[in-house]
């Protein structure tokens, strides 16, 4: 299996495990959740920031700010220009992913009972490291290398 197809199955793994840990707690689906918590915790402003952290396209992020924003969750706020928006969590909706923070932290936990804590650092630092890598090669122009 190569290293995409792994990452790929962990993190199917780990969105059934969340939402199965979310199912008793909070009526939402698990991508609103994420959602409100890109945008308030993580620096997530903009719904094409939005929709590549999610991994949809833009119409389908629209129609989920339109609901957040219906329900009280976010809000659309004047941005640089009047063709962008600035996205911003309410006080409601950082309180909806309080659900999620648990979730996430059970998750932790469960993590650390398969890997040790020196294993568990270790591959949180191979992963940022990973990540910080693969972030360079997609802002590259397609067709250069990299050096």
């Amino acid at each position: 299996m190569t290293l995409a197809e792994q990452i790929g199955t962990l993190r199917r793994t780990l969105y059934r495990l969340l939402a199965r840990r979310l199912s008793g707690k909070t009526r939402r689906p698990l991508t609103q959740l994420l959602a409100v918590k890109y945008v308030a915790a993580r620096g997530v402003r903009t719904q094409a920031e939005l929709a590549e952290r999610l991994l949809v396209d833009a119409p389908a992020v629209s129609r989920l700010v339109d609901r957040l924003e219906e329900e009280g969750l976010m809000k659309r706020c004047a941005g640089e220009d009047r063709r962008c928006v600035k996205l911003q969590a309410t006080d409601a909706g950082r309180e909806a992913t309080g659900a999620l923070e648990e979730a996430t932290l059970s998750i932790d936990e469960d993590a650390a009972r398969c890997l040790t804590e020196a294993e568990l650092a270790e591959l949180k630092r191979l992963l940022e490291r990973l990540q910080e890598g693969l972030a360079q090669v997609v802002a590259q122009p397609e067709g250069e290398s990299q050096e």
